[in-house]
């Protein structure tokens, strides 16, 4: 035996409760179980945050190199290292326009780090 859905007609298997088509409850009184569907759904980056992470990435990057300038006898070079962090977690970023700024940051920490490496005496 069949139960044939009363809203739109469909034939469904006599152990259904509920239409396979439409969802309608075939059987009276019963009603449909409510539920949530929830995506996860990524926040956009800001503007504001993308500029500050410039503004970190370059203050890292040439700060090392800026630094062996000024005060040639310190270990303060190491400090344009620490530029390759904002990079790497842009990368990471599943948005292609965020990726696209976290490789040009990448780029200008790569030059700020060249910068350093050839003011390191030999």
């Amino acid at each position: 035996m069949v139960r044939i859905c009363k809203n739109c007609g469909f034939e469904n298997q006599d152990s259904y409760d509920f239409c396979a088509k439409c969802g309608t409850p075939l059987v009276e009184g019963l009603q449909p179980n409510t539920f949530f569907v929830y995506r996860n759904v990524e926040q956009g980056i800001s503007r504001k945050f993308i500029i500050i992470s410039y503004i970190i990435t370059i203050f890292f990057s040439f700060g090392g190199f800026l630094m062996d300038l000024v005060a040639r006898n310190t270990s303060m070079g190491f400090f344009s290292f620490f530029g390759f962090f904002m990079p790497f977690f842009l990368i990471q970023a599943q948005d292609n326009n965020i990726k696209k700024h976290g490789f040009i940051q990448l780029f200008i920490s790569l030059v700020g780090f060249i910068l350093f490496v050839r003011t390191l005496p030999l």
